[in-house]
Formats: structure tokens, sequence, C-alpha cells
């Protein structure tokens, strides 16, 4: 479940819940009482992407320096760089 923020319209209180998605925009401040005061706040969100998988070798700055390399080899090789069929002999 997502965590949300929540500040308060009337006496500026803020506070954080992990909620549903379905959960409510608004609801009553626990400081000042004010009802509907809590509103939600849109927010940064924290994300990391860590280890291996289609993020390290498919978009990382590791990834596309490595196929800059196999363009320059492919260009060098032929029409294509690698032994298939439209290379004879490979």
């Amino acid at each position: 479940m997502p965590l949300y923020e929540y500040r308060c319209q009337v006496c500026g209180e803020m506070e954080e819940k992990i909620q549903s998605y379905s959960a409510p925009t608004e609801h009553d401040c626990p400081k000042c009482g004010s009802t509907k005061g809590m509103n939600r706040q849109i927010s940064k969100v924290a994300f990391n992407l860590s280890g291996g998988g289609w993020y390290a070798q498919g978009y990382s700055d590791k990834a596309s320096s490595g196929s800059s390399k196999e363009s320059t080899s492919s260009s060098a090789g032929g029409c294509c760089g690698g032994a298939c069929a439209c290379k004879p002999g490979a």
C-alpha cells in the first residue's frame, strides 16, 4: 500500500498515512478538528532500481556504452557484423 502525505488547509498540520489506493483524499484534521481539512498532497516518490534485470541490461549507462561498441564492430564487420547468412564464410 502507498504512503500518502496530508496537510490541513486550516492549521497547516501535516501527517503521513499508509492507505489503500481507494482511500478518500480528504479527512478531518486530528489537531484542529476541521471537517475535511486534511487534503492529500502530491509528493515525490522514492524509487531505486538495483540488481540485475532489464534496468542493468537495457537502460543503464553500462549497457548503452556496450551497445555503442557493438555497433562500431558491426560496421567494420559487414552488413550485420555477426555470423549470419548475409556474411559468407563467417
